[in-house]
C-alpha cells in the first residue's frame, strides 16, 4: 500500500515537472517570436526612415537646383528688360526726329501761305501787318526758300540718325522672336502618369532620368541588361516605377520587352520611349580595330533603337507620343576612331527620317546630343583596357609604323582631354530629357554640356580642313608618318 502511494506520488512529481518544463519551453519560444517580430519591426522601420532620408536628400538637391535654375532665367530675363528699354530709348530719339520733321513742314507750310497772300494783295507787308509769324520770322529767308525748292525733293532723315532707324526694326524683330520662342518653349503639359519605357537604366543617363520621372508621378517602364542594375532601381523607386531585362542587341529579348511593355499600358498607349542604352566600344585609330569592333557598337548603338522604336512604335502612335534618342555631340563632329561616331550618326539620320515621318501621325522626335559626362561609357579605365587590347593585337609591322611610344602619348592626349571637359553633373542631361517629354512643344535637338554647345557644335560648321589641321595637332603623330 505504501510502495502504490510512493509511486502515485512520484508519477504526480514527474508530470508536474513535464508540466513545467513544457509551460518553459513555450514561454521561450513564446520571448523568442517577439524577440524577432520587435527585430524585424525595428529594422523595417530603420530601412524605412533610411529611405526616406535619401528621398529627401534627393529632394532637397533637386530644389537647390531648381533655385539655381530660376536665379539663371530670372537673369535672362533682366537681360531681356535691359535690352527693351534700350530699344524704347531709341524708339524715343525717332519720335524727336519725327516732332523735327513735323515742325520743319509746319514752318514750310506757314511760309508758303505767306508767300500766297503777298502775291495776291500785291503789296509789301509792313512793320505791322501781315507779319510772318515767331517762329517763321526766326527762319531765315534763304533756309525758309531751300526748304520751300526741297518739297519736292525725297525727305531724309539726317545721317547720324539713319543707323538707329535702320536697325531698330531688326533689333524689335529679334527681341520679339526671342520672347515669343522662350515663351513657347516653356509651356508644359499637364502634370500626368503617362507610361514613359526608357532603355539602359542600369546607370547613369537612364537610371537618374527614371528616378526623376518616378518623383514627378510618371508611370516608369524601366529595362536594365542586368538582374542587379533592376534591383538597385527598384528598392529605391516607388511602386510606380517597373522594371524589365532587356537586350537591345537581341530582337527576341526587344519583342518580349514590347509585349511586357504593352500589358503595363493597355489602351492607354505608350507616351514616351527614351532610347538611351548605348556603349563606347573601342575608341582610336581606324588601322587598330577590326570590322567586329564596328559591329559591337552599331549592335547597341544604332540597330538597337532601331529594333525597339519599330517594336514600340503602334504603342506610341496610340497614344500620340514621343520618342527621344541620345546621340552624341560625336554624332555631328567624328572627332576619332571607332565605331561610335559611326553609330552616333546613324542615330541621327534614322531620327531625322523618324522625325518626318511620324508627325503626320502625331508622334513627336528629339534627339538629345550630349557632351562629354561621367558615366560608364567616358570611364577611363575601360576606354584605356581596349585599346591597349587593340595595340596589342597589331602585327608587329603595324606597330612599328608608329613607334613603341606612341600609344602612351596617345592615352596621355585622352587622359587629358577626358579630365579637362568631363562634366559630373548629369542632371544637365536629364533636364533636356524630362523637356523633351514633358514641353508642350519639345525641341528638335538639344546639346546639354558647355562643350557641346561652346566647342563641338561651332567646330562642326567650320571647314573640315580647319578642324582636321586641329585634331592632327591635338593628337600624337606616328613615327613613320609620311608628312
Amino acid at each position: 500500500m505504501l510502495s502504490r502511494l510512493l509511486k502515485e506520488h512520484q508519477a504526480k512529481q514527474n508530470e508536474r515537472k513535464e508540466l513545467q518544463e513544457k509551460r518553459r519551453r513555450e514561454a521561450i519560444t513564446a520571448a523568442t517570436c517577439l524577440t524577432e517580430a520587435l527585430v524585424d519591426h525595428l529594422n523595417v522601420g530603420v530601412a524605412q526612415a533610411y529611405m526616406n532620408q535619401r528621398k529627401l536628400d534627393h529632394e532637397v538637391k533637386t530644389l537647390q537646383v531648381q533655385a539655381a535654375q530660376f536665379a539663371k532665367q530670372t537673369g535672362q530675363w533682366i537681360g531681356m528688360v535691359e535690352n527693351f528699354n534700350q530699344a524704347l530709348k531709341e524708339i524715343g530719339d525717332v519720335e524727336n526726329w519725327a516732332r523735327s520733321i513735323e515742325l520743319d513742314m509746319r514752318t514750310i507750310a506757314t511760309a508758303l501761305d505767306f508767300l500766297q497772300g503777298r502775291n495776291q494783295t500785291g503789296s509789301r507787308p509792313g512793320p505791322g501787318s501781315g507779319a510772318l509769324p515767331s517762329h517763321v520770322r526766326m527762319t531765315s529767308p534763304s533756309l525758309v526758300l531751300s526748304r520751300v525748292m526741297s518739297l519736292d525733293q525725297p525727305q531724309l532723315p539726317p545721317a547720324d540718325r539713319l543707323a538707329p532707324a535702320m536697325w531698330l526694326p531688326l533689333l524689335l524683330g529679334v527681341l520679339l522672336w526671342a520672347t515669343l520662342w522662350l515663351l513657347r518653349d516653356q509651356q508644359s503639359l499637364p502634370v500626368s502618369d503617362a507610361f514613359v519605357f526608357i532603355t539602359g537604366c542600369d546607370s547613369g543617363f537612364g537610371r537618374l532620368l527614371a528616378l526623376r520621372l518616378d518623383q514627378r508621378g510618371f508611370q516608369v517602364l524601366a529595362s536594365c541588361l542586368t538582374p542587379s542594375g533592376a534591383e538597385d532601381l527598384q528598392q529605391v523607386a516607388s511602386s510606380r516605377l517597373h522594371t524589365t531585362l532587356l537586350d537591345v542587341t537581341d530582337p527576341q529579348s526587344v519583342q518580349r520587352a514590347a509585349k511586357w511593355v504593352e500589358t503595363h499600358v493597355g489602351e492607354t498607349g505608350l507616351f514616351g520611349l527614351v532610347n538611351n542604352a548605348g556603349v563606347a566600344g573601342a575608341i582610336g585609330p581606324t588601322p587598330w580595330l577590326t570590322q567586329d569592333d564596328f559591329h559591337q557598337v552599331l549592335n547597341v548603338n544604332t540597330l538597337g533603337p532601331i529594333r525597339v522604336t519599330l517594336a514600340l512604335l503602334p504603342l506610341l502612335q496610340q497614344a500620340r507620343g514621343r520618342v527621344v534618342n541620345i546621340s552624341s555631340v560625336l554624332g555631328r563632329l567624328a572627332a576619332n576612331g571607332g565605331g561610335y561616331c559611326v553609330s552616333k550618326f546613324g542615330l541621327e539620320a534614322f531620327s531625322d527620317s523618324l522625325r518626318r515621318d511620324m508627325a503626320p501621325f502625331g508622334v513627336q522626335v528629339s534627339i538629345v546630343e550630349p557632351g562629354f559626362f561621367r558615366t560608364p561609357a567616358t570611364n577611363l579605365e575601360s576606354l584605356e583596357n581596349a585599346l591597349q587590347a587593340c595595340w596589342a593585337r597589331l602585327p608587329p609591322a603595324t606597330q612599328a609604323l608608329y613607334g613603341d611610344d606612341f600609344l602612351a602619348k596617345y592615352l596621355k592626349v585622352q587622359q587629358r582631354v577626358m579630365n579637362l571637359i568631363c562634366d559630373p553633373d548629369l542632371t544637365k542631361v536629364s533636364r533636356c530629357l524630362e523637356h523633351a517629354l514633358t514641353a508642350r512643344h519639345p525641341r528638335t535637338r538639344y546639346s546639354p554640356g558647355w562643350d557641346a554647345k561652346l566647342l563641338w557644335l561651332p567646330a562642326s560648321y567650320l571647314p573640315a580642313s580647319l578642324v582636321d589641321a586641329v585634331l592632327t595637332r591635338v593628337l600624337p603623330k606616328p613615327a613613320q608618318a609620311a608628312y
